[in-house]
């Protein structure tokens, strides 16, 4: 029986977890805390912070574990992939790359400024440094996920009103600042099979209104902007971002903003999802990209896309979200009878953590439209 390590335990690594499971794979995880819904069903579960690698490689030498990996954080990426290469496991992206997409001026740099999709951007140390972006802008902090930091700035008030918030979460102490592109907001799940981009499919990212920064509501496929136009420009975009990132195989996730069918890039990342999309997907298109990754990863498989079907129905993944620091009470929420399912991420009357630290997702939903 092959033995795979995922490297946190939050909701989205417990959808992997569950998925090796049923493969037939023995299942290992570990986080710095016990305190996410993976460790609930995972086979053997270590009190090991991910970010410390030699500690890690011992698990991993203890336990001879197969294959190292995590589904929706960008920042275990570069760990299980620079562990991969340091133990010669299977792996699709250099730690390079994973590192290069982590870090949202790295990538803008690597990418090009001359790069069809690229914004324009600034990266800031201090708040005296000199604006060359008109407003308004999004700025964020270079390397951190999950919305954390993340502004929509008006005005020079508006900056330094919240700039410290962005500069606080992030690692390298840098700040980025980006054209803001007004018009709506996509999210791509791709795959790739020796360079060539195999799937793809656009959804609608609906944020909430009343926070700024895209904090996520709901995705909705297919998406309502879907025409040949659009579509031929994002295979397009999907295409050149892998080859110039050098990725030939795996998952490639993107955050888009569109402006007259012209898709410009938010956010790149090599892995699936941080949004349970795989879910959704399956139901519309027929593939599981969870076991799709898992398959190609540890046995060089792509049959799962085999199963590929012309989408016809219509659906959405909705998100259950709360304050932070306050007591989940799943009661006052109804899920829609019609829910084809729904997964909370607590049990009723727990302390909800801060992750963005303004509006946390404590479950969600799915329902055909």
């Amino acid at each position: 029986m092959k033995k795979v390590l995922i490297l946190g335990v939050a909701s989205v690594q417990m959808d992997a977890i569950l998925q090796l499971k049923e493969m037939g794979i023995e299942t290992y995880a570990c986080a710095q805390a016990n305190d996410g819904p993976g460790s609930k069903v995972v086979d053997h579960f270590e009190l090991i912070n991910f970010t410390d690698k030699e500690k890690v490689i011992e698990l991993i030498n203890k336990h001879q574990i197969d294959c190292v990996y995590s589904v929706g954080s960008d920042i275990a990426m570069p760990i299980s992939t620079s562990i991969s290469e340091i133990m010669n496991l299977p792996y699709f992206v250099s730690s390079y790359i994973a590192e290069i997409c982590n870090n949202k001026n790295q990538m803008r740099n690597f990418l090009g400024k001359d790069f069809r999709g690229n914004v324009k951007y600034q990266v800031l140390q201090e708040s005296n440094t000199n604006i060359e972006l008109e407003y308004p802008f999004i700025m964020k902090p270079s390397d951190s996920q999950g919305q954390r930091g993340v502004h929509l700035i008006n005005n020079f008030n508006e900056f330094q009103k919240h700039f410290e918030d962005a500069k606080k979460h992030s690692r390298s102490n840098l700040v980025i600042i980006e054209d803001y592109i007004s018009g709506p907001e996509l999210s791509v799940n791709a795959y790739l099979v020796d360079g060539k981009v195999v799937f793809m499919v656009p959804s609608d990212r609906e944020t909430w209104p009343e926070f700024q920064g895209g904090l996520i509501r709901k995705h909705i496929v297919p998406s309502q902007f879907n025409n040949p136009i659009l579509n031929r420009n994002l295979q397009e975009l999907v295409q050149r971002t892998a080859a110039r990132l050098g990725i030939k195989n795996g998952p490639l996730y993107f955050q888009i903003k569109l402006e007259d069918n012209e898709p410009y890039i938010i956010e790149v990342t090599p892995r699936l999802d941080g949004c349970h999309m795989w879910n959704i997907l399956e139901y519309y298109t027929g593939v599981n990209l969870i076991k799709l990754t898992f398959e190609h990863l540890l046995n060089g498989s792509t049959q799962e896309l085999q199963k590929y079907v012309d989408p016809v129905s219509k659906y959405s993944l909705e998100f259950i979200c709360e304050e932070p620091n306050t007591y989940i009470d799943y009661s006052k929420y109804k899920i829609p009878s019609k829910a084809l399912e729904s997964l909370n991420y607590y049990d009723n009357g727990d302390l909800i953590r801060p992750i963005n630290g303004r509006f946390e997702k404590v479950g969600y939903f799915i329902i055909e439209r």
